[in-house]
């Protein structure tokens, strides 16, 4: 019944003086909210990274491999051969070869993007064909001069009818044999779908260059490991040596990214939660007054009977209650911010970024607030329970 009574009481004060406890729970509703908004903007990040990867295929090892002088040297076939060895781990292979070169559409010399790849590029990152053809290996083989052109290329510069068009890769002139599906809700120069892609061996004849970068699908993403590992294994034995190729994985590529950013959300997470400290030093000012101002009425409890503990019982429960109240103000303030957080970024980068808030740092806020209401309210009621009831009955 004390636990009641003490909680009763503490409501009873917390609402005579409405302005004076706002005040004092600012630092703690700022901080949980900051706290909230900033855990939601990383999950948010996090989630958003892991989609745009995930369409660009986690389920893929990315290779690039370099010369061992006249020694060895590592063809086409080679690679393709090795993929062949390991039907149970490795699928579909793809060299590719970026092209340095501009890319011109009449007089204009423009910002896309070309590539030269295989004819199951496609495949290996789910393209589909929206108008024309894909590459076919016979492109692959002929050296022809061909291409596959994104979404954006057909609209904004062909108007929408850019197969049987032509354009010109590093002075040669290409033939548009298909267009790529749209891929981004919203197209733009220099976005995924500002893309070019050509047969690798027209791509490393125009470039005068040998492939050095191959795209290799695995069987199952989920023995990633092993997939990873007999690739290793028989390059390193083509080659002699672990110091002539390197192999990265979109998985690894995520997991480093989404590693940055928890340490980013962490440290400003940490920042945001030094409110809360200031907030309990706040409260236990606020608590230290209090008991100033009710000197009188801790003599007169005191003096009826009331033992230290009930004292120390009571401006406990007060400054947890005071503290509990600035947190669950603070967790709807957080979730409003969030939703604001979330238009605001979409119209400024055009980008579908969702601050979600979880429900773990909600939790963890709430509770160290609370907690911090503990922690800055023993000191006062500590005070308050140790008064001399005498001279609490005398004070002025």
């Amino acid at each position: 019944m004390r636990m009641t009574e003490s909680f009763s009481l503490a409501l009873k004060n917390i609402a005579s003086s409405k302005v004076r406890t706002l005040l004092t729970m600012l630092g703690i509703i700022i901080g949980v909210a900051a706290v909230i908004v900033i855990v939601g903007l990383g999950n948010g990040l996090e989630n958003y990274i892991a989609g745009s990867f995930s369409s660009m295929g986690t389920n893929t090892l990315t290779i690039s491999v370099q010369s061992r002088g006249a020694t060895r040297t590592m063809e086409v076939e080679d690679m393709y051969r090795i993929v062949a060895e390991h039907p149970q781990e490795l699928a579909l292979c793809s060299p590719t070869v970026s092209m340095m070169s501009g890319v011109k559409i009449g007089s204009e010399t423009t910002s896309t993007s070309a590539s030269g790849v295989s004819e199951d590029y496609d495949n290996i990152y789910g393209y589909t064909i929206a108008q024309g053809r894909g590459l076919q290996y016979s492109d692959i083989a002929t050296r022809a001069k061909v291409c596959v052109v994104g979404a954006y290329v057909n609209r904004a510069r062909f108007g929408g009818n850019a197969v049987g068009q032509t354009l010109r890769v590093g002075g040669q002139a290409l033939t548009i044999v298909g267009v790529l599906e749209q891929r981004e809700d919203s197209m733009e120069e220099g976005g995924s779908d500002d893309c070019l892609y050509l047969p690798y061996s027209t791509a490393s004849r125009l470039g005068g260059s040998r492939v050095s970068s191959y795209v290799v699908t695995m069987v199952d993403e989920e023995r990633m490991s092993q997939s990873q590992a007999v690739l290793e294994r028989s390059l390193t034995e083509f080659f002699g040596s672990d110091d002539y190729y390197s192999i990265i994985t979109m998985s690894e590529l995520v997991d480093t990214m989404t590693g940055m950013i928890d340490i980013l959300v962490g440290v400003l997470a940490g920042i945001a939660a030094i409110s809360l400290v200031v907030g309990g030093i706040g409260i236990m000012n606020i608590m230290l007054v209090s008991v100033t101002e009710r000197t009188r009425e801790i003599g007169v409890r005191k003096s009826m009977g009331a033992k230290e503990r009930y004292i120390l019982e009571q401006f406990v429960i007060e400054a947890a209650v005071t503290s509990a109240l600035g947190g669950l103000i603070g967790i709807g303030l957080g979730y409003l911010l969030s939703a604001a957080a979330t238009v605001v970024v979409a119209r400024l980068m055009g980008e579908a970024l969702t601050v979600a808030p979880t429900l773990y740092a909600v939790l963890i806020a709430f509770g160290i607030s609370a907690g911090i209401g503990v922690l800055f309210g023993y000191l006062p009621a500590k005070k308050a329970a140790r008064l001399n009831p005498i001279d609490a009955l005398h004070y002025d």
